[in-house]
Order: structure tokens, then sequence, then C-alpha cells
């Protein structure tokens, strides 16, 4: 096997067939000299002619002569390894609050490899889910402890499912969370794309396979038990406690929180658990027509292309970062509230994204210098944010026309862009709900985007409020062994801290797994 990067196939045949020819032709040998073929990576180059750029593995008895271009290289070995060299023995199964996606992998990971974890989820499992969110988006009614933040698969499971990360992967464990992915019924060309995503609609059954393999494997999942106690004796984690009432022995607790857990990062405190203020950004979901960021992102060739997203970053005049977070190419806006009498919203796309417009987060960096010092400020200004946004809707999600915004008036019609939310609305005046700062970044930030993207600061462009969760506010300290203050318990994921999106809290569950193994065997 060899592999053959740089291989350029024109937008208007990605055949696999196209491809191959390609490949042959690049490599100046015949297309029956491959005798196999296989897509690595795949992405699109939009410089100039837009084209599709793939690396490609391949099959060829030309090895030798072939491996001469620059351009071609014999794979190493990128399998991910999960080794067991513990020596001590568990009392008690491992437990792991929250089943989002560093939860899960970790139930996966310690499922197979024989440790039988017990998963703790305060929210529903996700059939259930879909149907108590549906309600609420169509009624109002919110179940705080099962919603778009909480219950099986969490809070990405009701986004847009995008896997892509920065993160350098030296272990190939994110490769193994995409194999885990495929394996459990994800689309395989998550597996070579530059951006890969799997989409709301699919991500539910997914899941569904996922919790079913575990089990098989021997973990066991309780739902609607929200972790409400822990019992510590000599700094050492020895019980916790469910809804109040349920006793759970336990010498090693994973915690797999998610970022909007406000009631147990309070508990955790109580505890004597070690947390800090970490900065996030908060701000609003803008809402185009998609037709407008293909034509400005791949020109003519748009017709031939899926649906395009954007990341778009401003630094202000005031100093204070702003950028683009959870783009939805034809996705929706949701009201996402997790608290009664709170609202903040979030975006989301099905696999095929073929909703009428983009929408995506635009957000304004904020640190303790904005809302105090105090280990939960941060969480009390996302609290507070949220309150206003309510209070403002009369509970229904704030909307307002760019223009309007930006002249400081309620809108009292759409224009060519049609709201796609899920969950009712309402016109506002969303100056009201934002300090000035964070108004005035917005408002110059959304028209520097117009220099990447022509018609982006649009007057009929529809923003919402609020986005405040992009981040959890708080970080739960672990040392080099993955472990809090307290002995056995593990913090991970975004919720702690240490994570941000589907696929790093993935790889950080894989991890804190792996760090379990070299204490205890199985």
């Amino acid at each position: 096997m060899i592999r053959v990067r740089q291989v350029k196939v024109n937008i208007d045949d990605n055949s696999l067939e196209n491809i191959k020819k390609c490949t042959s032709k690049k490599l100046n040998i015949k297309d029956e000299d491959i005798h196999n073929l296989k897509i690595i990576k795949e992405s699109i180059d939009a410089r100039g002619e837009v084209s599709y750029i793939y690396e490609v593995e391949i099959e060829t008895n030309l090895e030798n002569k072939l491996l001469k271009n620059k351009d071609v290289y014999v794979p190493k070995d990128e399998s991910y390894k999960f080794e067991i060299t513990g020596t001590k023995q568990m009392k008690e199964r491992p437990i792991i609050v929250g089943s989002g996606p560093a939860g899960l992998f970790s139930a996966y990971l310690l499922s197979k490899s024989g440790y039988k974890p017990i998963i703790i989820e305060r929210g529903e499992k996700v059939e259930d889910r879909v149907k108590t969110i549906e309600d609420f988006w169509k009624t109002g009614k919110l179940n705080k402890n099962s919603n778009v933040q909480f219950g099986e698969g969490g809070a990405g499971t009701f986004s847009d499912g995008k896997l892509n990360t920065l993160v350098k992967d030296k272990n190939y464990r994110m490769k193994k969370v995409f194999e885990i992915f495929v394996e459990c019924g994800a689309p395989s060309d998550i597996l070579y794309k530059n951006k890969p995503h799997i989409g709301t609609d699919l991500l539910r059954n997914v899941i569904i396979n996922m919790r079913n393999k575990i089990i098989d494997m021997g973990g066991t999942f309780y739902y609607n038990s929200c972790l409400t106690d822990i019992v510590i004796n000599n700094n050492k984690v020895t019980e916790i406690v469910i809804n109040g009432k349920e006793k759970m022995k336990c010498e090693t607790l994973i915690l797999a929180l998610g970022h909007s857990a406000r009631d147990t990062f309070k508990m955790l405190y109580e505890k004597g658990i070690n947390m800090i203020q970490k900065p996030f950004a908060v701000g609003v979901r803008i809402e185009h027509k998609q037709d407008i960021i293909n034509k400005s992102q791949y020109g003519k060739y748009s017709k031939f292309l899926p649906n395009a997203d954007y990341k778009l970053t401003h630094t202000c005049t005031d100093g204070r970062g702003v950028y683009s977070f959870c783009m939805c190419p034809g996705g929706f806006v949701v009201n996402a509230s997790s608290e009664e009498n709170h609202l903040v919203i979030n975006g989301m796309s099905n696999h095929k994204r073929n909703e009428e417009n983009a929408n995506s987060a635009i957000v304004v960096q904020v640190s303790n210098k904005d809302f105090g010092n105090n280990l939960f400020d941060g969480m009390n200004f996302q609290r507070h944010l949220e309150e206003k946004a309510y209070n403002i809707g009369n509970g229904l999600i704030p909307v307002q026309l760019f223009s309007d915004y930006e002249n400081n008036t309620i809108s009292k019609e759409f224009k060519s862009v049609k709201p796609i939310f899920k969950g009712n609305y309402k016109f506002v005046n969303i100056n009201d709900i934002f300090p000035e700062f964070i108004n005035n970044d917005l408002k110059e930030a959304i028209n520097y985007f117009n220099n990447k993207i022509d018609g982006f600061n649009s007057g009929d462009a529809i923003i919402a409020g609020v986005e405040t969760r992009t981040s959890s506010p708080i970080r739960i300290i672990r040392d080099e062994n993955g472990m809090s203050n307290i002995d056995g318990i593990y913090p991970i994921g975004e919720g702690a801290g240490y994570s941000g999106g589907i696929t790093t809290s993935a790889m950080d569950g894989i991890k804190i797994s792996e760090l379990i193994a070299k204490v205890y065997k199985n």
C-alpha cells in the first residue's frame, strides 16, 4: 500500500472511478495499474478554480517506482491502541456521570476492555428525549432534566453533529472516535471528509446503537438519575447519591457533566473539589439565506457543491475577539433552554443540511474583567443574560433584523430571510439584553465580516438571542493522572473545561479511560 497526496478532481465528477482516473493521470500510469483505491482525505480547494483535493491509498505493483514522486509515501501504522497495564483490583464498577460524547466514549472503551461501567444520566434516553424536546418547542413546557442540554447524547445531539477539530492527534484517538461512530451507523465518509459531520437526525440512531453495544459489552445505564451528592472519606470518593435518595458505592467516578450542569458544579464546590473560572463567549445567532453563503464561498461553482460553511474572526477596536461559532449550513435555530425562566439558543442541522437558511453564533469573548473574580461569577453572568432574554421575549426566542438592531428599533416584519426556528419567537430589541460593549462589538464584527462574505451585514439578516453556552465557565482541576484533588474522581469533557465539541469531548473520554487502565486491571 502507498498513499498519494494532492489528487485534483473536477467538482462536477468526484465519483470513485474518476478519482481513480485522476490518480493514475497524476502518477503517469495506466488505470489498470491501480488494483484498489481507498479515499483517505477529501477537501475542497476554493482558491481560483474550485476543485476537490484527495489523498488516496492504492494497491499497485509499481510501488518502488512511484515512491520517487514527492506526493507518494508509505503510510505508517495509524491504528489506535488501548493498553491495560494497571495492577490494582477494582472493588466497585466505575461510575460515569453523563452520557454526552465524553461519557459515552469513556463507557465504550471501558466496556470493551472489561470494566463494566455504570452510566448515570439525569435526562432521558434519546428516543424519549426527542419527544420531550419536540413538545417543548411546540408548547414551551420545559423538562429541566431532559432538554436540549441534558439527556442521552449530550447537547451535541441537537446541534449539527460537527466532528472537525484542530487538535493534534498523535495517539490516533480521533481516528478511533470516527471508527466507532461508523461502527455504530454513522456515514462512512466522516472517515475522510475535511469537515465531517453526522447531522442531528442520524446522530440519534448512532447513539442508540452505541448504547446497545455498551450494554452488550457489560455496561449499565440509569436514566432520569441526577447526581445530587458525593460521599468523601479521607479525601477519597466512597459513595454517590442519586436523586437525593439512592446510594451507590463508588471508588472510580468519571464526571462527564456537560457545560450546563450548574447545580452539579455548585454541589462539587461545596464538597471541596478544586475548580477555577475560565473565559467563554456570548452573543447572538445570525441567519442568512444559504445561497448568499454558497455564492460568496464558491462563486459560479456553488451549484456543484454541498452547502457551504464559514469560519470568521475579528479583533474589535476595543481589543476583544469576536468569532463565528457552531456554524450550521442549511439548518435551524433552536430554543436550547435548560432552566425555568431562562432562555438560550443553539444551531442544529440534519445530515443533508438542506434547509433554506444558514445560521451561526457570532460571539464576543468575555472574562473575569467583565463579570467578577468569584468562581461562579461567569456562570451567573450567563444566567443573567438568559433571564433577560426570557423576560424580554416573554419566554419566546428574541429576534430582530440586523438593520433594526443597528438602529436600536424593534422589527415589524421579516423581509427576504424567513426564520427557520425550532421554538416560537418574538420581535424585541436585542440591544436591551446585552451590555453596551457586547452590542458594539457584535455590530462592528458583523459589518467587518461583510468584507469576507458579501451580504453578511444585510439588513434582512435575522439575529436571535441569546447564545451563552459556547463553553463551560468552569474548569475542574485535574492532575497528570486525570484525577481531581479528591482521589478517585476524574473530571472529563466540555463541562469540566477540557474540550469543546463532540470530537474533542469523545477523545477526552478515551484519554481518561486509558489513564484508568494504567491503574486498574480489568
